[in-house]
């Protein structure tokens, strides 16, 4: 790919920058170098090379779900400044 200036133009409208003279050479050339390094790493041989999403072993952390008794409700509600039908009563909040 050809970094040229009309693509850095685009590169700034998109980016909402605004860039000078000089910036806007180095963006050529920095962008050039990035996409040399993109197209070297295209010639490595992969073959046989595991895909994965992350580079460290990951596995699910979570704990089993697992029912266990809950709170008295009675115990909970006496905290409650109102209370209706063994449930905390809140003001409305939506019309």
């Amino acid at each position: 790919m050809i970094i040229d200036d009309k693509l850095i133009d685009y590169l700034k409208e998109l980016s909402r920058l605004n860039l000078s003279e000089e910036e806007e050479e180095r963006a050529k050339k920095d962008l050039g170098s990035i996409l040399n390094y993109i197209d070297k790493l295209g010639e490595l041989d992969t073959e046989g090379v595991e895909e994965m999403s992350h580079p460290f072993g990951y596995t699910n952390n979570f704990r089993e779900d697992e029912a266990v008794a809950s709170s008295d409700r009675e115990l909970i509600l006496k905290n409650a400044p109102q209370q209706k039908d063994g449930c905390f009563k809140v003001p409305k909040t939506v019309e």
